[in-house]
Formats: structure tokens, C-alpha cells, sequence
């Protein structure tokens, strides 16, 4: 019982504490006449941007965007994918369409504040009226970043960014349509806001025929936080012991905690992820595993875009920010990386050990999803064994070992420590 109290403890602290990572922060803002009557929440509810799915389906967005009476659009992509097949199946679609478009293709992999500025500088130097990204959770949410700043000319860049760092400034102007068409299976980006339900995209195009570009190790990262969603969300703190309850339902956050809709979707996506993630990372051409992992992703952001994540993202931030000289593979970048999946990865036997005394019947169920035998094991061992079979399919798909491998010492760890208290 005291383990599970001091999981429960620590649960309740990250749920109220601000997460600056753009993909899963989530504000609170605390107005005037906050509720007196109850001191945690009693509600949830369920938002997800409009999903279209279907081989091909990026030569419809031409005329999705003409339907929107679009006159200028900003298109947002990377380098390296602005030379490839989705890029040039989205363009090819707005010129037929006849739209004009502009085409912004520096955004960094793995965001920093110096590229979301770029981003909002190019945005801010045109008047568009909708916005197309086209890429990974990078590029979806640097766009969203871009028209947030674009459509707040007058707001500093730290005004919508969370406290202790930001201001926390709340999301009350409309924003300009949003297009997003993921091309890595892994962030969710295209179901999801950054913080407020209002930077949710407006369509997210998922074609699956995009994530066949994908090389082995960026399949097998993007997996890893499809992966890390659907467990977090499915072992976040419920929504009924979220406090404080909001003193109006505009004020209900975005991420409220562990909740009966939620939970479908996050199992729903730890069983896709058993089933063809392996196949997905081995085979690139395996169109059914791609797909499937595709669709998972999906699964997983609409899960945790409503539930809200807990430890292994909390900390993969400052193992991404310091990393020093990891070179990632599969990513042809110029600068340090740990990609963002593996940066979550890395941690999950070690967090989901720690975690499972709150909620242990839930730990068990993602073991025995994932393939273990659960027909003798008590409660008590299920932290241990789903920290196992973590390691089981870690090991399978050949990631790096622990945070020595990409480049980290124990002179680091206070570094690292500080980097997640925030979080």
C-alpha cells in the first residue's frame, strides 16, 4: 500500500506540474471562483481532430483546401522530406487544385525555440489563410506553432507556453485552418493540440502509403512512442482524481487523465503495436504492418490526446535537449540526436516497474498484450514483469541499451534530473 501511495503522490504532482514539450504539454488555467464543492474532477471529455485514412488519400487535399476557400497556403515540411514522395504528392494535389501555395521546408527535426521561431517568422511574412503540414510530429507541430503566432502577432513567444517557463497564456483567438498529413507513424500529431484543443488540426490526412519512405530505425522510433502513448495514457492518473475540478468547463484541460473512452483507444493501439510493430520495422515494404502502425498511431494520439502522458515523456525531454554527440540512425540530420521515440523508450521498463503498484491490473493486462504469460503471476510482480517484456521487445528490435548508449554517465544525471522537474 505505502508503494502505492508514493506512486500516487508523484502521479498527482505531474498532473499538476506544466510539461513544455510541445506534443503533450498541457496547460490548466486557474480563473476566478475555481470550485469550491469538490476538490477533484468528475467529468472528462473526448475531442480528436477529423481523421480521413485511405491509400492515395493525399491527392484529395487540393481540393480540401480549394472547399476551404483558401486563397495562399503555407506549406511546412523538412528538408529531407521535401525531395520525397509525400511532398510531392501534396503539391502536385494543390497545383492541380489550382492554389497557390509557399513552401517552407527548414524545419528541425526535433524542435528547438530558435526553429519554432523560423517557423513563425516565415508564417508571419504572408497572409495565409491555411496551412498544410507535411511530415512527422516535428513538422505537425511546428506548424501548429507557426499559425498560433501567426494569427497573435502581438504575443511574445513565451506567452503561450506553459508556467514555470511561460506564461500559460490560454488560446482564445481562432486560428486558420490546419491540414496535417503525418508521414512517420509514431506521434499522433495529426489527432492532437499543442496544450489547448484549439491547435488541433482541422483534418488530419493519413495515407499510409506515405509511411513505406520511412528507413528502419525512424519506423522503429516512431513505434516506440506509439508504444509509450498507449501505455502512459492507459496508466495515467483517472480523470476523477485529477484535482483541482474546474470551476467552468472551458477551463477543463486537454489531458485530464486515464478515462473509460480513452482507455479503448490506448489498448486498442498496444494491440496493434504487438501485432505488426516488429513486421513494420523488418519488412519497409510490408504495406499491411506499415499501415496497421499507421492507424495505430492514430489510435494511440486520440488515447493519450485526452489522457495525457506521465513518466517516460516527462524525462525523455532533457535526454533529447542534452544530448551531445549520439548520432542517430536512419536520420540524415547535421546536428546531435536522440529522436524523440527513443528518447521515451529508453525509460519505459524502468518507469512501468516503478508505476505498477497504483494501478497493477493494468500493468498486467499491457504485459499479456504485449505476449507474456500472466496465468501465474500475482499482482505484486506485475511492474516486474511488464518491465521484462519491455526489455524483451527492446531487445528484439535492437535498441540501444540504457542512456550510456546514447552518450550519457552518471556525471550527467543531475543534469538530467533538473531537466525533469519541470516536466
Amino acid at each position: 500500500m505505502a508503494a502505492r501511495d508514493r506512486v500516487v503522490h508523484l502521479m498527482r504532482q505531474l498532473e499538476r506540474a506544466a510539461c513544455r514539450c510541445p506534443a503533450h504539454s498541457n496547460t490548466f488555467h486557474q480563473g476566478a471562483g475555481a470550485c469550491t464543492v469538490r476538490k477533484t474532477d468528475y467529468a472528462f471529455e473526448m475531442a480528436s481532430s477529423n481523421i480521413r485514412y485511405g491509400e492515395g488519400v493525399s491527392r484529395e487535399i487540393g481540393m480540401d483546401v480549394r472547399n476551404l476557400g483558401a486563397r495562399n497556403v503555407c506549406v511546412m515540411t523538412d528538408s529531407n522530406l521535401s525531395r520525397l514522395p509525400p511532398v510531392k504528392a501534396v503539391l502536385e494535389s494543390l497545383s492541380h487544385n489550382g492554389v497557390r501555395f509557399r513552401v517552407y521546408d527548414s524545419v528541425r527535426v526535433e524542435p528547438t525555440d530558435t526553429s519554432f521561431k523560423e517557423a513563425i517568422s516565415f508564417a508571419k511574412s504572408d497572409c495565409f489563410d491555411v496551412y498544410v503540414a507535411v511530415g512527422g510530429g516535428s513538422v505537425i507541430d511546428t506548424c501548429k506553432a507557426a499559425n498560433l503566432y501567426a494569427c497573435h502577432p502581438d504575443a511574445d513567444f513565451l506567452d503561450f507556453v506553459n508556467a514555470p517557463i511561460g506564461k500559460g497564456r490560454p488560446v482564445t483567438g481562432a486560428l486558420k485552418p490546419l491540414i496535417a498529413v503525418p508521414t512517420t507513424a509514431g506521434t499522433g500529431s495529426e489527432t492532437t493540440g499543442i496544450a489547448s484543443r484549439a491547435l488541433r488540426p482541422t483534418l488530419g490526412i493519413v495515407d499510409p502509403l506515405h509511411t513505406l519512405s520511412m528507413p528502419e530505425r525512424v519506423a522503429a522510433n516512431s513505434g516506440f512512442d506509439v508504444l509509450c502513448h498507449a501505455l502512459e495514457s492507459y496508466t495515467a492518473l483517472p480523470y476523477h482524481q485529477r484535482s483541482p475540478c474546474p470551476p467552468d468547463p472551458l477551463l477543463r484541460p486537454a489531458y485530464q487523465g486515464s478515462n473509460p473512452i480513452s482507455d479503448v483507444w490506448s489498448r486498442h493501439a498496444l494491440r496493434v503495436v504487438a501485432q505488426f510493430m516488429k513486421r513494420a520495422v523488418r519488412d519497409p515494404e510490408d504495406l499491411e504492418a506499415r499501415s496497421s502502425m499507421h492507424l495505430a498511431s492514430v489510435f494511440a494520439g486520440i488515447g493519450f490526446g485526452n489522457a495525457g502522458v506521465h513518466l517516460c515523456h516527462g524525462m525523455s525531454y532533457p535526454i533529447a535537449g542534452n544530448v551531445k554527440t549520439h548520432t542517430a540512425k536512419g536520420y540524415s540530420v547535421e546536428h546531435a540526436l536522440v529522436p524523440h521515440g527513443l528518447s521515451v523508450v529508453l525509460t519505459a521498463p524502468a518507469v512501468f516497474n516503478f508505476t505498477a503498484p497504483m494501478c497493477p491490473e493494468r500493468h498486467l493486462e499491457a504485459a499479456e498484450i504485449l505476449g507474456a504469460d500472466i496465468r501465474q503471476v500475482k499482482m505484486r510482480d506485475a511492474g516486474p514483469l511488464l518491465a521484462d517484456t519491455l526489455r524483451s521487445f527492446l531487445f528484439d528490435l535492437q535498441v540501444e541499451d540504457g542512456l550510456s548508449a546514447v552518450g550519457y554517465s552518471k556525471d550527467d544525471v543531475p543534469a538530467l534530473v533538473s531537466g525533469t522537474v519541470p516536466q
